[in-house]
Order: C-alpha cells, then structure tokens, then sequence
C-alpha cells in the first residue's frame, strides 16, 4: 500500500497550474474543478465540468490534469471525470460559464468586424478605411473605430479633425466623414503629439472605446486592429462579442507567417476568420499595362484554402491609393467601374456582406 500523502488541497494546488486554454487564468479560479476525491490508498478522483463549444478545450484540459497530478508522489490510481456541454445561449459571467463567451457586445451595433494582421506595413489601416467606405456606398450604416492607439492614422485618412462629441451619459458621439462614423484617438490629440502611455493605459484606452460610444445603430462596426498580438489584441478578443476578423496579408511569405499568428490569436478564443484579404497584389504598369507581382503571387489564396475561408478580395499596389489616403478622401469613393482598387473594395465589401448572411 502506497504511503499517500495527498490530501484534496494539495491536489487542488497543483490544478492551479493548468490554464484555461487562451487565457493566462488557471481552471480552479475559473470553477471548473468540481470534486476532488482521495482515498487512503491513493486512489484519486477529480470531477470537473467543463462549458464550451469548442470539442478541443475538454481534451486539452484532460491531458494537463493528469499530467499535473501523476507527477504528484503518492498516487495509486487516477480517474479525471470531465462533464461537457455546450452552452445553450451566451449568458451572464457566472462560474460554469466558457471564459471565450464572457463577452460583450457592442449597443447597436449589428455585425462587429476585427481587421488585423500579424504584422505593420501591410496596408492594414488602409484596408480598414476602404472597406467602412465601401460598406458605406453599399447602403450598410458603418463605423470604423481606429483602435492603434500608438500610431492613430484614420482622421488623416478620412480629412478630419473634427473632435468628438459627448452625450449626458458621458459616451463618446463619434464623428462622421464620407458616410462612416468614425472614432481615433488622432481624433483627441494634436497631430504631432505622441501617445506615451504604458500597455495597461493604452489596454484601458481600448477598453473605453469599446464600451462608452453612442454608435446610434450601426450594420458594421469595423475595428482597425493595431499590429501584432500583444496587450490589446488580447483585450479586445476576450471582451468583445466579435462577428469574426478579417486578416490583412500582402502575397510574400515574410508577411504570411505574421498572418498566421494573428489567425492562431483569434482561433484561441473561438473567434470565426470571415477570410483574408491579398493586399498589394499586384501593380499594374500606368504606361503599358503589364501586371508585376512585387511582392511575389497566390500567397493570400493558398493560405485562404489552407485555413478553409475565403479570399475576400486582391487589392492591387497603386499610386492613386496612397495618394488618395494622404489626401483624406479613401480611394473607395471612386468610381469602381473606372478605378481597379475601387472595384476591389466594393466587392470586398459585398463578398463580406454576403458571408455574414447580409
């Protein structure tokens, strides 16, 4: 008979150590572990209950419980009961609920579209500007709320500094600018101002921009992801009730590895990738007409078909689209029977539509 030392407490310290799947909490202090049995002879029993749509999250939980506690001296027999189900409807934060649904919608606001990428210089801001005034000229009510706080762009981009307003509750009343609502913190600052605040004030930042906007009923509310998947992206991928992301590639592989970990991030907490979209695609030569694939060819369609979603659209490198940004007027209030980025957005914008069954 095995000299056993165990005792549910101990057992119940060591289940400290494994973490929610996503989330840096461990399953004791989010309530999973229901039970924990141990006899004289160092039989072990743990029940847990376990609330989630996701089939991976009870496997991955069941593997780490036992590799905790078969590490623990004293052990003669282990038996780890996992109850799963699946949540009948997104409820209250309560102690059996799935952390990944703990999550808030937006008040008015239909359809909640993350567009992010793993990395800068990728045209992300660009895309995002684009695509809220795409949706616009599709007769969607659209917003698009600018949330790098560290390096703002939209207010040049839609040529306006006009501040924001306030309502008697306190909630920041977006501006609007070519048919889209819209909310930056270049919005509040001075232009050459810069934002030096640490991660936990820009995460707080992102935090109000989320919760205390009077959107006034929106279709889409389109958030331009800062780059990476740091303090923020983790914020707002755990407290917001999101339609999906969108992520944001150019076709060569340095910017398709950064990609993925932007889908890994929202993957983690069960957040659908509505598709991807090939930015910079390809140039078309103004005085002969030739196609150039600058940066490579086919990269955002194979890793489309890889992930299994769709290729929302290729947006081609163009002078015109620059210009336009710096200028404050998105190119995609052109014509998009006359202009080929135009046209780009517009059925970027009607393909995403049409994904989430609009």
């Amino acid at each position: 008979m095995p000299d056993s030392k165990l005792t549910p407490e101990l057992i119940r310290a060591a289940l400290t150590t494994v973490k929610y799947p996503g989330f840096s909490r461990d399953i004791v202090s989010f309530g999973l572990v229901k039970n924990i049995d141990v006899s004289p002879e160092g039989h072990v029993k743990v029940d847990l209950v376990v609330e989630s749509r996701n089939g991976d999250v009870p496997r991955y939980i069941y593997e780490n419980v036992m590799g905790v506690i078969k590490e623990l001296p004293g052990l003669a027999k282990l038996d780890v009961n996992i109850e799963h189900h699946a949540p009948e409807q997104k409820k209250a934060k309560g102690p059996n609920d799935d952390p990944a649904d703990w999550k808030s919608s937006v008040p008015g606001v239909k359809h909640v579209i993350a567009v992010a990428s793993g990395k800068g210089g990728v045209g992300k801001s660009t895309v995002s500007a684009n695509l809220a005034v795409a949706l616009s000229r599709l007769g969607y009510r659209t917003g698009l709320l600018d949330l790098d706080i560290y390096g703002p762009s939209m207010a040049l981009m839609f040529g306006t500094k006009e501040r924001p307003g306030c309502t008697d509750k306190e909630q920041f009343l977006p501006v609007e600018a070519h048919g889209v609502k819209l909310l930056s913190m270049g919005l509040m600052i001075d232009e050459a101002s810069p934002v030096a605040v640490r991660g936990p004030l820009a995460t707080r930042y992102v935090q109000q921009f989320l919760r205390d906007v009077d959107w006034g009923g929106l279709d889409f509310l389109i958030l331009d992801m800062p780059p990476g998947t740091g303090d923020i992206q983790l914020t707002i991928v755990q407290t917001v009730d999101l339609a999906g992301a969108v992520i944001v590639t150019t076709p060569q592989e340095v910017a398709l590895i950064d990609a993925r970990k932007a889908v890994g991030l929202f993957q983690r907490v069960n957040t659908p990738i509505l598709g991807i979209i090939e930015n910079m695609s390809y140039f078309v030569c103004p005085s002969d007409g030739l196609v150039y694939n600058i940066f490579g060819e086919g990269g955002g369609e194979r890793e489309a078909q890889k992930l299994g979603v769709p290729l929302l659209g290729k947006v081609p490198l163009d002078i015109g689209t620059r210009s336009c940004g710096d200028e404050g007027h998105p190119v995609a209030l052109e014509d998009p029977g006359q202009n080929r980025v135009a046209a780009a957005f517009h059925g970027i914008g009607q393909m995403l539509a049409s994904v989430l069954g609009e």
